[in-house]
């Protein structure tokens, strides 16, 4: 939209946070998306990626033993049968953190003080809408400015002949929908693969270290490996869609 003149001003950088981890249908449309736009689409990546920093085991400082930090928001059962939640440390680590600090390259570039930072959630997600956590930015919503929703996005896409975008999310997120973990198993099929891989990769780290109070890790709530998780829909099941997913609000009335 910004290249079409629709949102204003012109942006100096578009900037991606890559972790490493996108499916490869996210890495395609960066490379045409970049022959898209009058300005550059910049990948910035923290360290060597998010998989090889969740699997990487470390020794504690005192020697007693090993660990590894929680990369993913995992799901766990600990060993008193209660369910455990592993803290969401990636959003921060490997993509506020590279972002900003190339924000903060380009700004001194430029000769700046101060920048503007689009970011392109919709009014489906307003509830992500935070104030810039640095006094040198500032935090714009211009989607949610336009009350464009999702699909409002995918009709624009569509008006202007161009491709369907895919979503971007590392390919093991614990917060995929079933509906969005059927579509990697049943259309990229090799990522789902290495979604299972890397939990099994990731409970042999957890495994090797002190974290005694936990007897697995996983990537899904219902906390069984992922390649044994019913990802079946109600129809699927028989129950059969009711009402035709027609909703107008007035439940309970």
């Amino acid at each position: 939209m910004a290249a079409r003149g629709e949102i204003t001003p012109m942006p100096a950088a578009a900037i991606f946070a890559d972790t490493l981890a996108e499916p490869a249908s996210v890495y395609q449309w960066l490379d045409w998306l970049e022959t898209q736009l009058p300005f550059p689409v910049i990948r910035v990546t923290q360290g060597n990626g998010l998989i090889e920093d969740a699997l990487r085991i470390r020794e504690r400082k005192d020697k007693t033993g090993h660990w590894v930090p929680s990369g993913v928001p995992h799901y766990s059962i600990n060993s008193d049968g209660s369910h455990g939640h592993g803290p969401r440390q990636c959003t921060a680590d490997f993509k506020i953190a590279p972002i900003m600090r190339k924000a903060r390259q380009l700004m001194k570039e430029a000769g700046e003080k101060h920048i503007n930072q689009w970011i392109g959630i919709s009014l489906d997600e307003a509830h992500r809408m935070k104030p810039s956590r640095v006094k040198y930015a500032t935090n714009l919503w211009p989607l949610i400015d336009r009350g464009m929703k999702r699909h409002d996005c995918l009709r624009w896409m569509e008006k202007n002949g161009f491709p369907v975008p895919p979503r971007s999310a590392c390919v093991f997120c614990p917060y995929h929908s079933n509906g969005e973990w059927r579509r990697l198993r049943d259309h990229e099929p090799d990522e789902f693969q290495r979604a299972v891989q890397f939990e099994r990769d990731y409970q042999q780290a957890k495994g090797a270290t002190v974290w005694k109070k936990m007897f697995g890790v996983y990537l899904h709530p219902q906390r069984v490996p992922l390649d044994q998780v019913d990802l079946s829909t109600d129809v699927d099941n028989g129950q059969g869609v009711l009402w035709g997913n027609e909703c107008e609000g007035m439940c309970g009335v």
